[in-house]
């Protein structure tokens, strides 16, 4: 007998292994005259050559399926073994999923992510036509979130090698100085929403994977100066709250092999009175320039509570 060890790296071991190990047992009771042991990140077969390598091919196309899903079901499994030319217990039935044409990503816990109005829609094709969006809207219409799928599935499919996602620290009523804990306890708090939406989207292990090694990098806009962000994802959020210099000094860090998307919400600004917004200065100086689009998110995009859609018209219609 031979043996061949595959080792696991950026997935969720309790979703890929299953519950006490069982869609690895299921793959095993498939070839009982081999022996398939999982320990840790490692799975150790052992075996004749040509059944080590039908069941280390099955193995490598049930990877596949996990980082593109996010979930294995025990179709799944028999699907992959049938296809291998191995008899399965059940009917091997082919796994549904969803038109792929309309999926960003396949989120956790098979949660799948996809632009759910027509302006979300425009907002994924104008990312995928123009290396610069603007996406401007109210809250609950989920610019932020839309845009956080987009830059994902372009690291997920290589167009980029990494994500650099930011927002300005700027106080909603609240002074950040007399929060407590040190500058990074601070100053999560407003990054919050984007730590959301990374959760729904990325493994729990592959998400710390990326943030480790900065492949994923989260950080307030005054961490951007000076840099050239070049093959990347770049989000800048909450941009109402830049001031002009900083909305200049983002616009300006682009590198040549660059993609960004800015959300706002000018209703929402937070400046001190009398201090202009970037992002309402700059969608006036750039709206000429081809290659930068515009996409404007109101009412009919809310994807929150019912009554978010509500409260955001009486509010428009009070001038507020």
């Amino acid at each position: 007998m031979v043996e061949k060890v595959i080792t696991l790296d950026n997935v969720s071991l309790i979703d890929f292994l299953g519950v006490e190990n069982h869609n690895i047992k299921e793959v095993a009771a498939a070839f009982p005259m081999s022996k398939i042991i999982s320990r840790g990140n490692e799975i150790r077969i052992k075996g004749t050559t040509p059944e080590i390598s039908r069941i280390s091919d099955i193995l490598e196309s049930l990877m596949v399926h996990y980082q593109k899903y996010g979930k294995l079901t025990q179709e799944t499994i028999q699907t992959y073994i049938s296809q291998s030319g191995q008899p399965v217990n059940g009917n091997g039935t082919p796994p549904v999923v969803p038109n792929d044409d309309e999926v960003l990503v396949y989120g956790n816990r098979g949660v799948v992510v996809r632009a759910r109005t027509d302006n979300q829609k425009r907002l994924v094709e104008a990312a995928e036509k123009y290396d610069l969006v603007f996406a401007v809207g109210p809250a609950g219409t989920g610019k932020t979130y839309t845009a956080v799928a987009i830059a994902v599935r372009a690291l997920k499919n290589k167009e980029v090698k990494k994500i650099i996602i930011t927002r300005p620290a700027v106080e909603a009523g609240e002074n950040l100085g007399f929060l407590p804990g040190d500058l990074k306890e601070k100053i999560d708090p407003y990054l919050r929403p984007i730590y959301d939406a990374l959760d729904d989207m990325v493994p729990a292990e592959k998400l710390k994977f990326y943030t480790e090694n900065r492949i994923i990098e989260i950080a307030p806009l005054a961490y951007m100066r000076g840099r050239t962000l070049n093959n990347a994802f770049i989000l800048l959020d909450e941009a109402q709250n830049t001031t002009s210099m900083q909305m200049k000094m983002f616009l300006t860090r682009m590198g040549p092999t660059s993609k960004a998307i800015i959300t706002g919400d000018r209703s929402q600004i937070d400046l001190p009175n009398r201090q202009k917004s970037g992002l309402v200065e700059s969608v006036d100086i750039l709206k000429n320039i081809k290659g930068i689009a515009f996409v404007e998110l109101d009412g009919r995009d809310v994807v929150r509570h019912r009554l978010v859609r509500e409260i955001i018209t009486a509010y428009d219609k009070a001038g507020q």
